[in-house]
């Protein structure tokens, strides 16, 4: 049977802060998703996912702590493991810059992977610690913020006692990713010590490997994926999200599209009996010598119906955004209201 593991990379936004947003309001955003038409972060995938019977894993990134303190983490983590799902470590090490304590001295870098191994160690190690501090059972996986992790990251997590990495995504190798893994073989198996959990996703062109997102995958291509990962025998299906990313780019609306893919992927897989939900407490080590799993191939007219899904998503919003601001506009100014009185007679 594959498991399938449905992630959620769960963080603070160093950019908010960066442009002087509060610690609350970062909260709200990032990790509650909050926007004018409720909340579609962390408790409303829960819900989602409880709702088919499945059991969700949160990478939360622990250090924002080093700049608004402990309790901020503890508000992430604690209705996560109320809840019975399951809590990772994932490391965004952008938070350096702007940290009271850098326990690298003046290091600093956007991935994981721009530090030498053993800063990398003392970062996860430290990382780890806050992470449990926190009220987090003793990780046992990680992910690199950016997917940006290297060989020495994994060689880190191995020393540091870690069973599992999921850092490898075939769309950010080059890019941040510098895992010497082939892109082309998304199963299980063991690299420098450590089990790599590489991230799904099909072909979407001939030289284009595309993730297993909600943000990038219609709900087509992750059947497919799905489909393609059951009958090839796969250990393991993962797919993976953000604790925003149920939100519209500028976090003011709900993302319809990405709600509509996460509740067809929870469908899909409460359906499939060849399928089950899982964590990384219950995955199984893959064998010594696993057998390659091949990215599902390309299909040209699938990957043209995404793309105008996309387009016409986007415009969908933008016609919503602008909506909003005409009514806005009518409702406060005067000149605003003056129209509406106009527009309301004649109409």
């Amino acid at each position: 049977m594959t498991r399938a593991i449905i992630s959620f990379d769960t963080e603070l936004s160093a950019g908010l802060h960066q442009r002087g947003v509060d610690p609350r309001a970062n909260f709200e955003s990032s990790i509650l998703g909050r926007c004018r038409e409720g909340d579609f972060g962390i408790v409303f995938q829960m819900d989602m996912l409880e709702r088919h019977g499945l059991t969700g894993v949160f990478f939360v990134d622990p250090m924002p702590a080093l700049v608004y303190g402990p309790a901020i983490i503890r508000d992430i983590v604690q209705p996560i493991v109320e809840r019975g799902h399951e809590v990772q470590l994932h490391i965004h090490t952008e938070w350096l810059a702007f940290a009271r304590f850098n326990p690298v001295g003046r290091m600093t870098g956007r991935n994981i992977g721009d530090f030498s191994r053993s800063a990398q160690k003392k970062l996860i190690g430290l990382a780890r610690d806050m992470l449990m501090r926190a009220g987090a059972p003793t990780p046992t996986a990680f992910r690199a913020g950016n997917f940006g992790a290297n060989d020495d990251t994994l060689r880190a997590l191995t020393a540091l006692g870690f069973r599992y990495d999921s850092s490898f995504n075939g769309a950010y190798l080059g890019h941040g990713c510098r895992i010497s893994l082939d892109r082309d073989n998304i199963g299980m198996r063991h690299h420098q010590g450590i089990c790599e959990v590489p991230v799904s996703g099909v072909m979407d062109r001939a030289d284009s490997f595309r993730p297993a997102q909600l943000c990038a995958m219609s709900e087509e291509e992750m059947r497919d994926a799905l489909d393609h990962a059951a009958r090839n025998g796969a250990a393991q299906f993962s797919a993976f999200s953000h604790s925003f990313e149920l939100l519209s780019r500028d976090r003011e609306a709900p993302n319809r599209l990405a709600i509509a893919r996460m509740e067809a992927l929870c469908r899909t897989i409460a359906n499939d009996a060849r399928i089950s939900t899982s964590g990384f407490a219950d995955l199984p080590e893959p064998p010594a010598d696993p057998g390659a799993i091949a990215v599902a191939a390309p299909r040209p007219l699938r990957t043209l119906r995404r793309v105008g899904e996309q387009a016409v998503g986007h415009l969908l919003h933008e016609v919503r955004y602008i909506r909003s601001i005409v009514s806005v506009t009518l409702n406060t100014s005067r000149w605003g209201k003056a129209a509406g009185g106009i527009l309301l007679a004649l109409a």
